[in-house]
């Protein structure tokens, strides 16, 4: 017998489609993701019943929840200070410093609030003034010690003892200029860069030198963001500021908050984006300095047992699960964002605080990798919350992950259950260009190989590409540039003077640049000094070299110096991002292929109406070599071999290159166009 549906049942089973959940976002996108897609939802209701319990169910906002550098550390009131701080553990604090010669006084002893671990002390206004040092003295059971306060915004180190101190800061409010500001991200073309080592002089630079003579620079470029690295302070210069130890103050070794203020304003008004390399994966062990002991209780901030400890970093282990300690670190985010108005935050070691191993020793060779119950679901909620109050304090904010897993939805929305990151860093393709220099010839550079590479990534999230780190340019490893040319580029990097290695290292530094930069999905990312190929690694003072700051600096007198090579790699790098912005939304824009040959090594696409045409091959160069494109004219607006940009100039290109009509492809608008591409080079030509 045949069955009927009724009416009644179609009803239901409508009624049942309509009640049966979605695919979350990020599956709806990446299928291979529903097996998981219940640890998906489970960590986005996590990060929405936190939200919840932290607003109140929404009766206050995330913004106003991430408040306590307003409650917490030293505030100069209408009527005198007042002092504040978490320290659930401790049993007395007193204040002592220049205003009570560094001694205990009753008048300077702060009591707990009932029925809170936090402690409160008021003075009248005569009881301290701008500039004393000060420290907490705190008593707990057994023991006591000098501390600096955990919420501190100004930490200064003594010349002579290299004792770090809190200072009253009370100065003139700072008075911006730009007060409307909104980073471009048309690409976002991003300079890297650490204030102390952005000089010549063989000394720890400044805010106010950065401002005056590196900024300019960095406009002239064309880069349209500048991230800063280690701005919080940290004990240990030569940690490149990823030890921090007071997370609310400027590093007072570059100068004052308000000379910060300044290099952030001046930057806002040449157009330029400030983003901050902010340390929230762990903090420095240091105990006077830093958070490991502030009151007798080693895990008031940080995990307990063997998880309080990062293996492999000497540093300690935020405990993202407590509430005071996820107020703590997002009251770090809108404080930076609102006190001195950086665009957003490049957020480090994101691996590292996602999973129990911190990544360490670990594959990560397929989805089951991401969802096999040793992620730390509190750091995954805490991103999350960190990502959503950064964009609702500024909807245009930029927020970068630096990780190295590949996480499914890092940089997916939250609500298509992403744990929000604007983009995250590509670091898949400097890896890729370390290994190909050092393992492979130049004949067996494979083009297939590199266009997967240079855009291997997930539909969903926006990354920033890059061909090399900063670690590279450290003592120990080597920069693109130091691996194709080495000791060379101190002897033969003089025009006239350039011997195969200098000339294939100059070919090749350009090209690697290019195909880089012009395959982005979002931004790309460049350390500063490695556009005009820097030749020193960096070296930070310390005993095993005599305390020299001779490689903590970047020699600008190299690309300035029109009698050396560096300057050809700068000019490249600068006409290579006006070519880029030749084309509206150029991150956004369809990235097709036209062409790849393995065998000849020559690689060729299309972005808008720019064609990338590259010829790999160390040896030969191809005349008349075809390419089916969109018909028209092509005019040369960019050649890596062009005598200005230390090539040879074997090619013509003051001449319009027209495409050559081919019957069979007339319905598709395409015909030939064909090119002379020398060896080792590559061109970028417009359509008109």
């Amino acid at each position: 017998m045949a069955s009927r549906t009724t009416k009644a049942d179609s009803r239901k089973t409508a009624t049942a489609k309509k009640d049966r959940p979605r695919h979350i976002g990020i599956v709806q996108k990446d299928p291979y993701l529903e097996p998981y897609e219940d640890a998906i939802r489970g960590r986005h209701e996590h990060a929405e019943w936190k939200k919840n319990q932290l607003t109140n169910n929404g009766k206050k906002t995330l913004a106003a929840f991430a408040s306590g550098h307003d409650y917490y550390g030293l505030h100069k009131m209408k009527r005198g200070w007042v002092f504040r701080e978490w320290a659930p553990n401790a049993t007395d604090i007193y204040l002592v410093g220049d205003f009570n010669n560094w001694t205990e006084d009753e008048r300077y002893r702060a009591r707990r609030i009932e029925g809170t671990g936090n402690w409160e002390l008021k003075l009248s206004e005569k009881a301290m003034k701008h500039g004393d040092l000060y420290k907490m003295h705190v008593y707990w059971q057994g023991g006591d010690g000098e501390r600096i306060p955990a919420w501190a915004q100004r930490v200064v180190q003594d010349e002579e003892t290299k004792i770090f101190s809190a200072q009253v800061w009370n100065p003139e409010p700072y008075v911006w200029k730009k007060n409307k500001f909104a980073p471009c991200k048309s690409p976002l073309l991003i300079y890297e860069c650490h204030i102390g080592m952005a000089q010549d002089a063989e000394k720890v630079g400044t805010y106010t030198e950065f401002r005056d003579n590196v900024l300019p620079r960095i406009q002239k470029d064309g880069y349209n963001c500048i991230q800063i690295m280690a701005i919080q302070e940290h004990p240990y210069y030569g940690s490149f500021g990823y030890h921090v130890s007071s997370f609310f103050a400027p590093s007072s070794r570059f100068g004052t908050p308000e000379e910060l203020k300044s290099l952030i304003d001046t930057a806002h008004g040449m157009g330029i984006a400030v983003i901050m390399d902010i340390v929230h994966s762990h903090a420095v062990k240091n105990e006077t300095e830093g958070l490991g002991n502030l009151a007798g209780d080693p895990c008031q901030y940080f995990y307990g047992g063997d998880r309080r400890e990062h293996p492999a970093w000497d540093s300690l282990c935020f405990d993202y699960g407590k509430d005071d300690v996820v107020h703590f670190l997002l009251s770090n985010c809108k404080y930076w964002m609102q006190e001195f108005r950086f665009d957003g935050f490049r957020f480090d070691g994101v691996t590292s605080m996602l999973y129990y191993s911190h990544g360490l020793g670990e594959a990560f060779c397929n989805y089951g990798d991401y969802y096999n119950g040793h992620e730390d679901d509190n750091a995954i909620c805490y991103l999350t919350l960190a990502n959503e109050l950064i964009h609702e304090i500024n909807p245009k904010a930029i927020t970068i992950a630096e990780e190295v897993s590949g996480m499914p939805g890092l940089a997916a929305k939250v609500k298509d259950g992403g744990i929000g990151f604007d983009y995250r860093m590509a670091m898949n393709i400097p890896d890729y260009w370390i290994k190909t220099i050092k393992e492979k010839r130049d004949e067996d550079w494979k083009p297939s190989s590199i266009f997967w590479e240079v855009k291997n990534r997930r539909s969903d999230e926006k990354t920033i590409s890059y061909c090399e780190s900063h670690d590279q340019a450290l003592v120990g490893d080597k920069t693109i540039i130091f691996r194709l040319i080495d000791s060379d580029m101190y002897w033969h990097f003089k025009k006239g003077d350039e011997n195969g290695t200098v000339i294939r290292g100059i070919a090749l530094h350009k090209m690697i640049r290019l195909v880089t930069a012009t395959t982005i999905n979002g931004g790309y990312l460049n350390f500063m000094g490695n556009e005009f190929g820097h030749p020193e690694w960096i070296d930070f003072p310390r005993e095993g070299n005599g305390w020299s700051y001779k490689y903590a600096r970047r020699q600008w007198n190299l690309v300035d110096n029109k009698e050396l090579d560096y300057h050809y790699l700068g000019d490249f790098d600068k006409r290579m991002l006006e070519t880029m912005k030749m084309v509206k939304n150029f991150q956004n824009t369809r990235l097709q292929e036209i062409w790849h040959n393995d065998d000849d090594q020559i690689l060729a696409y299309m972005r808008g109406d720019l064609l990338f045409v590259f010829n790999f091959n160390p040896v030969k160069s191809f005349t008349g070599y075809g390419f089916l494109v969109p018909t028209g004219s092509y005019d040369v607006v960019l050649n890596t071999d062009a005598k200005e940009y230390g090539g040879f100039g074997f090619a013509d290109d003051s001449i319009t290159h027209l495409t050559n009509y081919d019957q069979l492809y007339v319905d598709q608008h395409k015909e030939w166009l064909k090119l002379y591409i020398p060896a080792r080079s590559a061109v970028v030509l417009k359509k008109n």
